[in-house]
């Protein structure tokens, strides 16, 4: 598998809500904005590079990477931003960070295509070694048709739809804390002093 067969999307379309509602991908962490620690790390391992966001449009787009709303425009989750990936995909994966987790492994989309091949799997999901990160997943573009369906069924819970396909799982036990997200102004702290931010990743 080649860097060039997967396209990663960056969630950047929650409401923010444990951090008082603020965008969580343009607050600033260690000098810079959460989401561009995101793409330092994710742009060297893929192909195509895309952002879904639903504020604060223009500011995204300055990052120079195409940034896609969800359908509806009305918050339902990391799914429709998923699915909005997925409706501009031109390669055979798509690589699915949030951007709330500014220290993710350099390997991840190796890592998690080496476990989809090998276990011939339609999904794969990272697992720290305690629990599996659904948002951290990499996903076959054929995936796409059956979101669509789950998403207009009402669903909305990324881990239940996983579950609906061949789902693997790649060890990433060897470094937990790479998917310590920053939640809360005590994480944001935590990580700007050098330290894995208190409370479990999501």
């Amino acid at each position: 598998m080649e860097r060039s067969d997967i396209t990663a999307v960056i969630l950047a379309g929650g409401r923010g809500r444990r951090l008082g509602g603020r965008d969580k991908g343009l607050v600033p962490l260690a000098g810079r904005p959460m989401i561009e620690h995101v793409i330092a790390l994710i742009r060297p391992q893929v192909g195509p590079l895309l952002i879904s966001a639903n504020r604060n449009l223009d500011r995204y787009r300055r990052y120079g990477l195409p940034v896609i709303r969800d359908r509806d425009g009305d918050f339902t989750g990391p799914l429709a931003g998923i699915l909005g990936a997925m409706e501009q995909l031109t390669t055979p994966l798509l690589l699915v960070v949030p951007c709330d987790t500014p220290a993710l492994p350099p390997d991840l989309a190796a890592r998690l295509a080496r476990a989809l091949e090998g276990n011939r799997a339609e999904a794969c999901v990272a697992h720290d070694g305690t629990r599996s990160q659904h948002a951290c997943a990499l996903l076959r573009r054929e995936l796409k048709s059956d979101l669509e369906d789950y998403l207009t069924e009402g669903g909305r819970a990324l881990g239940r739809w996983l579950q609906r396909h061949r789902l693997t799982r790649a060890d990433f036990s060897d470094c937990p804390e790479a998917f310590a997200n920053i939640n809360t102004p005590d994480q944001r702290a935590a990580f700007e002093a050098g330290r894995q931010p208190p409370g479990p990743a999501a």
